[in-house]
């Protein structure tokens, strides 16, 4: 049985009420503080790294000092939108708070993009009281990452570490803006819990009631260090201090309604630099496109529905003037391999096209009826 069990760590207006109000009654007081079905490359070149301590007599202090030497890095971000109920007309107000990384002497810092998504203005706070206005370099939905930037002295930059050299069991730090707790960033530990995951980001709601799922995000790490909204966008980090991921995905609940503990997954450093560095360049990434809107065919469903096959994908609609319409593809179709390969996992179909670059061709074995037909799709340039 297919379930869904993450949600995002940014954070929406409604979440902040319910928040700040728990708090207020346990005597607190907070600053404000936003759901997925779950492989791995060599991260980027980074200087020496740092020597702390990690035989048993010093890991009891390694923590801390992996935290006293990341933690100047690691930003709080505030999205500030123009919202129709604001007091003052055309008025920009908070409505998120995520976290972020300086990752290089020019400013620039490394969040995910639904921290970003939809402001009209940025404003980036540092764990030493400064603040600034930021800048948008790019985002990419696809991969749920963005690029911002601010200028000033004297700013820290976190190192980067290679993912490779991770393996499961390994310590990890989260640093982040849990709840956006006044007082700086939040700082919890754990363990690489697995490498290499797939997961689906959270979708949005159609206006039939609909829920379609979010783009999936590949060669994720999973930990159990604790990951709560705000921490989306904060870095991951290695006992060497080095940034080996980002924060992006919190377990919450199953479909069912039980509880899921300490599942949470980063974005591998593997994967977000390049696009980082294709943000900086040109302020967009180029991703494959196929055109169509498809739901994994599981045997429950294909007995509801009396298909003659339990697995694949049902291709629901195809988008006019795509790759997939002028191969030939049609509503109704059932993509049951791509390139060789069964579609026997909900995100077979979807790695198969992020393996490839525009301009490829890929094959798909199509049921169509009662006939099995062999497709070839040009893939394009997702706009």
């Amino acid at each position: 049985m297919k379930t869904h069990v993450v949600f995002r760590t940014g954070t929406r207006v409604a979440a902040l009420v319910l928040i700040l109000s728990i708090l207020a009654a346990c005597g607190s007081v907070s600053d404000p503080a936003p759901t997925a079905t779950p492989q791995l490359g060599s991260g980027s070149s980074a200087p020496p790294p740092a020597t702390f301590a990690t035989s048993s007599d010093g890991f009891a202090t390694v923590i801390r000092q992996v935290s006293q030497e990341v933690k100047p890095a690691v930003v709080q971000v505030t999205n500030e939108q123009v919202t129709s109920g604001t007091m003052q007309q055309g008025s920009a107000v908070p409505v998120g708070v995520g976290s972020g990384f300086i990752y290089d002497n020019q400013g620039h810092i490394l969040t995910n993009n639904h921290v970003v998504e939809g402001a009209s203005k940025l404003i980036v706070s540092l764990p030493d009281g400064r603040t600034f206005d930021a800048k948008l370099i790019g985002t990419d939905p696809q991969t749920d990452l963005a690029v911002v930037q601010i200028s000033g002295s004297n700013l820290p930059v976190a190192k980067l570490g290679d993912v490779s050299q991770m393996q499961v069991g390994d310590w990890v730090v989260a640093i982040g803006n849990a709840l956006a707790l006044p007082g700086g960033p939040t700082v919890t530990a754990g363990l690489v819990s697995a490498l290499g995951r797939v997961v689906q980001e959270p979708g949005a709601t159609t206006s039939s009631g609909q829920t379609q799922g979010g783009p999936f995000l590949f060669d994720m790490i999973q930990t159990d260090a604790p990951i709560n909204p705000g921490n989306s966008g904060g870095p991951l980090i290695n006992l060497n201090a080095e940034v080996i991921g980002i924060n992006t995905l919190g377990g919450g609940a199953t479909s069912s309604g039980a509880a899921i503990q300490d599942i949470n997954f980063s974005i591998s450093m593997a994967t977000a630099k390049p696009i980082a560095d294709q943000l900086v360049a040109t302020g967009k990434v180029v991703h494959p496109y196929l055109g169509i809107s498809y739901g994994f065919l599981t045997p429950a469903i294909a007995a509801q529905y009396g298909y003659p096959v339990s697995y694949g994908d049902v291709v629901t609609s195809v988008v006019s003037g795509s790759p997939a319409e002028k191969a030939g593809l049609q509503a109704q179709d059932i993509i049951l391999e791509v390139d060789g390969q069964k579609v026997d996992q909900e995100s077979t179909l979807a790695l198969a096209i992020h393996q490839h670059k525009p301009g490829d061709t890929i094959t798909l074995s199509v049921l169509r009826g009662s006939k099995t037909i062999s497709v070839q799709v040009t893939l394009g340039q997702q706009k």
